[in-house]
């Protein structure tokens, strides 16, 4: 027998009997798990696996949360932008007049209509946009303590670009359905998809309009979570340096850093959900047409069509939509990153 053949036979003898040490083992371990199953639970938590993990875990628990919170506001923000579609004229709808009119019809729950697709886009979105931020910080962290210096905000600004505009990516059909399942009440109800579910509106737009259309809007998508993302990670991780030398309290420094990225994250972003939100909407007409070619042509047809204030329609629920959603995912992910770590 070959010297190559006898070393396979050995490796397979070794990992056969290391494989028959750890079933031996395995009772002891369930044992002292049974016993002690805060140790066993940290000893799981310190993995390779779970340290890597952790950070899309907790983003995506955190983001789910922020969504169930603030779903209400995201759908008065989507029905506001598409209000008065291709008029510059006429009355401008409000908060008031949008909510009062979804009560009025008797369709209270409407405002909770897409919440199985916003929480889908969160499971996508902000697991990975989280995930991929906290991991770049680390790696810079690391980089920068070699070399003895800090991490600088333009570091952090690209690490929120990019986490940002690699999680928009992946959440576009999720972000699709949410944005087609607020619409569908604005058509006429003979015209109305009446989807049931996330999964129900997924399926249904990729049989009639192909899977391709899932990445409907995907361009501007992409470029309105950079621009979230360098708003709200970059600014928050700023603020919070900048907080910790002072006397606020760390539940103080979270709150303050939050709500200063969940403004900047609104001013940057808006223009884009603005257009985002028309492109996704859009369905083709008869003849095959649809209103906005993409999202340049869109920026040009609303600002000559509709005036250039009308991105920032709806900033206040924009901001209001933002700022909690931010803050509750930055306080979530950060306590669960603190049990966890």
């Amino acid at each position: 027998m070959s010297s190559a053949g006898s070393s396979a036979i050995e490796a397979a003898k070794r990992k056969s009997n290391e494989a028959i040490n750890a079933a031996k083992e395995m009772p002891n371990a369930v044992k002292a798990a049974a016993e002690n199953p805060q140790k066993a639970t940290t000893d799981f938590l310190h993995t390779p696996f779970m340290r890597g993990a952790l950070p899309f875990i907790n983003g995506g628990l955190a983001g789910m949360t922020a969504t169930s919170v603030i779903q209400p506001v995201d759908m008065i923000k989507v029905r506001l932008q598409l209000a008065g579609e291709g008029v510059k004229s006429g009355p401008k709808p409000t908060v008031t007049s949008v909510t009062r009119e979804v009560i009025a019809s008797g369709r209270v729950l409407d405002l909770y209509t897409g919440l199985t697709a916003g929480l889908l886009r969160q499971a996508v979105y902000t697991t990975a946009r989280l995930g991929f931020f906290d991991t770049f910080m680390k790696s810079l962290a690391a980089r920068a303590e070699a070399k003895g210096s800090k991490v600088g905000f333009a570091e952090r600004a690209g690490a929120g670009l990019t986490a940002g505009g690699l999680a928009a990516f992946v959440g576009n059909p999720a972000d699709l359905a949410l944005i087609r399942m607020q619409s569908d009440g604005l058509k006429p109800p003979e015209k109305r998809a009446n989807y049931k579910s996330v999964i129900d509106a997924l399926a249904r737009i990729s049989k009639n309009e192909g899977v391709g259309a899932l990445w409907s809007g995907c361009y501007p998508t992409v470029v309105r979570a950079m621009a979230l993302n360098f708003g709200q990670l970059a600014f928050f991780s700023e603020a919070k340096n900048q907080l910790k030398g002072t006397s606020l309290s760390s539940r103080t420094q979270t709150l303050t850093a939050s709500a200063v990225a969940g403004f900047f994250a609104s001013f940057f972003s808006l223009p884009f959900d603005f257009v985002k939100t028309r492109l996704q909407k859009q369905t083709k007409a008869a003849d095959g047409s649809v209103p906005y070619k993409g999202m340049l042509d869109c920026f040009q047809k609303v600002a000559k069509e509709e005036g250039l204030l009308r991105f920032y329609r709806g900033f206040g629920t924009y901001y209001v939509r933002i700022a909690p959603h931010a803050m509750v995912t930055l306080i979530v992910a950060d306590y669960l990153g603190f049990i966890t770590r």
